[in-house]
């Protein structure tokens, strides 16, 4: 007896012991991880992952940078059925374990001892929540330590409600979304609130295995998951047997959803990108920044349409059809086989790929990407020049339809390419801008990089230095054959001549304008001289070190931009103000405040001169200069090369025309009072278009301006004080005497009138240039 009481008080000592040690060892392993437990705190100032995105002037997406797509969203703009799938599979007694579940540890422990792996983690939301913000997803004994410790204490910091809300906005998802919203517009191409119930159990399921077991990269698999969850909703009373059945029966259909952008801008939101990534780095793909641009989402659909259009028709003029782009063999039963294979094929611009289901006679039947069905009339075919249907497509093959005039039209993506720019000429503000249809393929935006001569379209800015420089409207300039050296060598002469292979003879300035009489403008500029037209263009915005300081510069020899021939076309829009163009008007960081808001210069007295911190635009050319241009520019429209845009029936227009030599590139740049635009129209590789500007960018021009000017009064500039009206021998260009019937009227400056006619020609020619200052002293005219 004495002998057991001995064993068992030392027993008893032992325990005592070792269950000191156990506690002392408990205690100081507790406060070790304690101390190096980040402050939870922090979760009250965390800052998602936010991709950042960039919107028109009036709120509409238009394009979305970032790995990780994310849309936070608060508890209550989640539906309560995605809610109840994610707790009925992650973490059944949410509400009531204080963050981490010792019966579902047990349970994995006993796992761990059975089968010697770590198979069940037994992790809570809450311990998912600590491991997705503090720690790593690497399975080992201490993170597992570290995380139940963590999920201890923010349940014990955090209400349930805001723990579930931090989950909800952080998993990871699958197919870059992290959070229920993202995911929901990635499978789905939904927001919340538009799920059905098996969309809801599909999200539910994914946090186990969003890599593998998504919808996208296994939907086999995910629907045995999203089948799980249901079953679990079903076995805890949140759904009824009926909703179940309806939710299991129902099939696995999605496909990705990328951003899902409102305006097509894809060249404006790279400029954009560009400049953010310059000024914040890396960050400005993660902060959640809201970029809001200039870009009006009407104008900018309207471009979209005018320049493929535009396009197309152009193609349609030169080309015949080069057929199907492949084809996907005979209709499957399932016709989803047929939409996966058309997502994976870009839209251009509206250019919209179809799969050919049936040919009869003199239509075609073609499935869009939706599942739609579309009817391709004869009419919509007839300029392929084929003899029927059969003859255009056969069944399965991939083509490319677009929606015109409220009928579906066979088309195919252009070789060739353009460009549009569309700016406020009161502060530069771009409402649409167009870098061509193939973005994808190539990445160039031709509405700023594709520096290419401008041909005729030019030709205005001479005439306003030769007007600063003295000239008038009704100077004459003998239109007539020239032969004229720039390099000193005698044998290499240049002859310039005219477009239509005619020489006019004695003509007008505004004449020499209006019609585009080249070999007028060349000895326009001989006389204004080179140094000084230079100095002059160079006010427009032009760099004047890659302006060639030769004679050529009349014919439009300059490499320049659509954006840039837009921004000098403005000076004469707004009367003689120099713009700068620009794209953002403000950036939003994600907790709303604004971080950059462009304070440009504007126009004083304009409609957008509204901004105090505005600073006012500098004057580039005297207002009278811009006004006398403008004026002529519209007889171009009324009279000359740009008659075209009369169909419009507006008096407000001006502009000009461009071709370059061989028919390379084709331009026009047209205004009124409220807009500016550009259209090029050419080659990425340069080779002739075998049209002139009049027939490749006119009508581009005038289908988009159609749009920006519906329902806008007419407005046109007020004329200076100094501008008045005088009747002039239209021969001669000098002050007709009182008798004379064939007198017309033409715009002066008040201090450069003509004098009154003596019956003399008042032609100048080169011997007038060998005497006019700034004469090019390096060019002879022979």
């Amino acid at each position: 007896m004495k002998f057991l009481r001995y064993i068992a008080r030392h027993m008893f000592m032992t325990l005592l012991s070792l269950l000191f040690s156990v506690l002392i060892l408990a205690g100081c392993v507790y406060f070790y991880m304690v101390f190096q437990l980040p402050d939870v705190q922090t979760l009250n100032d965390t800052r998602l992952q936010i991709p950042l995105r960039i919107y028109s002037s009036d709120g509409q997406l238009i394009g979305e940078y970032g790995a990780m797509r994310r849309n936070p969203v608060t508890l209550p703009e989640v539906p309560k059925p995605l809610l109840q799938g994610l707790i009925a599979t992650e973490d059944q007694r949410f509400f009531e374990h204080p963050g981490v579940d010792f019966i579902g540890i047990l349970r994995a422990a006993r796992e761990l001892i059975i089968t010697g792996q770590k198979s069940q983690g037994a992790s809570t939301i809450t311990m998912q929540v600590a491991r997705n913000f503090f720690l790593t997803p690497e399975k080992t004994f201490s993170r597992k330590i570290n995380e139940i410790l963590l999920a201890l204490k923010i349940n014990s910091t955090f209400s349930k409600e805001k723990i579930l809300e931090l989950y909800i906005n952080k998993i990871y998802l699958g197919q870059h979304a992290y959070g229920v919203s993202a995911a929901a517009q990635i499978y789905y191409g939904k927001s919340l609130n538009e799920l059905t119930l098996a969309e809801m159990a599909m999200i539910a399921g994914l946090p186990q295995a969003p890599s593998k077991e998504n919808p996208i990269t296994d939907p086999k698999a995910a629907k045995v998951r999203r089948d799980h969850v249901l079953q679990r909703m079903l076995e805890l009373g949140y759904i009824s047997k009926d909703a179940y059945q309806q939710a299991v029966s129902s099939p696995v259909e999605t496909y990705y959803h990328g951003p899902k952008t409102t305006v097509l801008a894809p060249h404006m939101a790279e400029m954009v990108r560009n400049v953010v990534y310059q000024q914040f780095g890396d960050d400005g793909y993660t902060n959640g920044l809201s970029v809001y641009t200039t870009i009006n989402s009407t104008l900018q659909a309207a471009a979209n349409a005018a320049l493929r259009n535009g396009l197309v028709d152009y193609e349609r003029r030169h080309k015949s059809y080069r057929g199907a782009e492949r084809n996907l063999g005979h209709v499957p039963a399932r016709l989803g086989i047929w939409q996966d294979k058309l997502s994976d094929i870009p839209i251009e611009n509206d250019l919209i790929p179809a799969a050919v289901m049936e040919v009869a006679g003199r239509t075609i039947k073609a499935m869009l990407v939706n599942g739609g069905v579309v009817t391709i009339p004869w009419s919509g075919m007839a300029w392929t020049r084929r003899k029927d249907a059969a003859h255009v497509a056969r069944v399965g093959d991939v083509i490319r339809v677009v929606q015109q005039n409220g009928q579906w039209q066979l088309a195919q993506t252009p070789k060739v390419e353009g460009a549009i720019v569309a700016l406020n000429p009161d502060d530069g503000a771009v409402w649409a801008l167009v870098g061509g249809l193939k973005d994808s393929e190539t990445g160039l935006n031709r509405a700023i990089q594709a520096n290419r001569q401008p041909g005729s379209s030019f030709k205005p800015f001479i005439y306003a230095a030769a007007l600063a420089k003295g000239f008038t409207l009704s100077t004459v300039i003998n239109d007539a054959p020239i032969a004229i050296n720039d390099t000193g060598d005698p044998n290499n002469l240049w002859r310039p001549g005219n477009d239509d292979g005619i020489f006019h003879g004695p003509t007008r300035v505004r004449l020499g304008l209006v019609h585009s009489y080249n070999v007028l403008t060349v000895r326009l500029l001989q006389l204004v001289g080179i140094p000084y037209a230079l100095d002059y263009i160079s006010r427009f915005g032009f760099d004047k070190s890659v302006l060639p300081p030769s004679l050529s510069l009349a014919l439009g020899t300059a490499q320049v931009t659509p954006l840039q021939m837009a921004a000098g076309y403005a000076v004469f829009a707004n009367g003689g103000y120099r713009i700068n163009p620009y794209f953002i008007q403000y950036i939003k960081a994600a907790d709303g405040k604004i971080v950059y808001a462009a304070h440009q210069p504007v126009v004083p007295g304009s409609q957008t001169a509204t901004d105090p911190a505005s600073p006012p635009a500098p004057r580039a050319i005297d207002a009278d200069i811009a006004y006398l241009v403008t004026n002529v520019l519209q007889d171009v429209i009324k009279h000359g090369t740009g008659y075209a845009a009369t169909v419009l029936k507006r008096d407000d227009l001006a502009g000009k025309t461009g071709t370059t030599q061989r028919q390379v590139d084709a331009w026009f740049s047209g205004f009124n009072r409220r807009i500016v635009t550009t259209v090029w129209v050419g080659y990425d590789q340069p080779k002739p278009l075998y049209e002139h500007g009049a027939q490749a960018a006119l009508p581009v021009w005038i289908e988009f301006m159609r749009a920006a000017l519906t329902g806008t009064p007419e407005q046109t500039l007020s004329p200076p004080d100094d501008i008045v009206t005088a009747r002039i021998d239209p021969d001669t260009g000098q002050l007709a005497a009182d008798p004379d019937q064939n007198a017309i009227f033409e715009l002066f400056k008040a201090d450069n009138l003509p004098k009154e006619g003596d019956g003399e020609d008042g032609s100048m020619d080169a011997a007038d240039a060998d005497s006019t200052d700034g004469t090019n002293s390096e060019a002879r005219i022979f």
